[in-house]
């Protein structure tokens, strides 16, 4: 399965992803439209996108009592169907991420669908914060910022 994943080393909060979401979903630039955010923590001087990483055991997919989550067969993304959303808004309860939105005039949840198996997001990420890669490889490529920067901070430079 296939993922996106955030990188807020490189995150410079321009808004391009948030952008790119809202207009695939809805044609306008609105970012509540969005189902990426960039949280901004100015105080740590830190942005930090954020959407939904599709869990394996999805807790939204579990309480929905309308049956209105799914996993797609083509992306294994977690789906939410807005013609069966009775809008209790119990997956966003149980989103341990926040990634599930609300669409206050139709009145459904909605979450990232990863664009059919094409995201968007990470089309516009000019910086490159965003990726969509295995999940299988993030924990290796985490495993080696780590020992890259270990090697760093003892001054053994790995210039892989």
């Amino acid at each position: 399965m296939k993922i996106v994943t955030m990188d807020p080393r490189k995150c410079v909060a321009c808004g391009h992803c948030e952008n790119a979401c809202a207009f695939h979903r809805t044609g306008d630039y609105d970012h509540r439209n969005s189902a990426i955010s960039v949280n901004h923590y100015p105080d740590k001087s830190a942005c930090i996108p954020m959407t939904c990483v599709h869990c394996r055991k999805a807790w939204c997919m579990e309480v929905c009592p309308a049956a209105a989550i799914s996993r797609s067969a083509d992306t294994d993304a977690v789906l939410i169907d807005a013609n069966r959303c009775i809008g209790c808004k119990m997956c966003m309860l149980a989103c341990p991420f926040g990634a599930i939105n609300f669409d206050t005039e139709k009145l459904t949840c909605f979450k990232c669908d990863l664009c059919g198996g094409n995201p968007k997001c990470v089309q516009h990420c000019f910086p490159g914060a965003l990726e969509f890669e295995s999940e299988e490889a993030v924990p290796l490529a985490n495993r080696n910022q780590h020992d890259n920067r270990l090697a760093v901070m003892f001054g053994r430079e790995n210039n892989d």
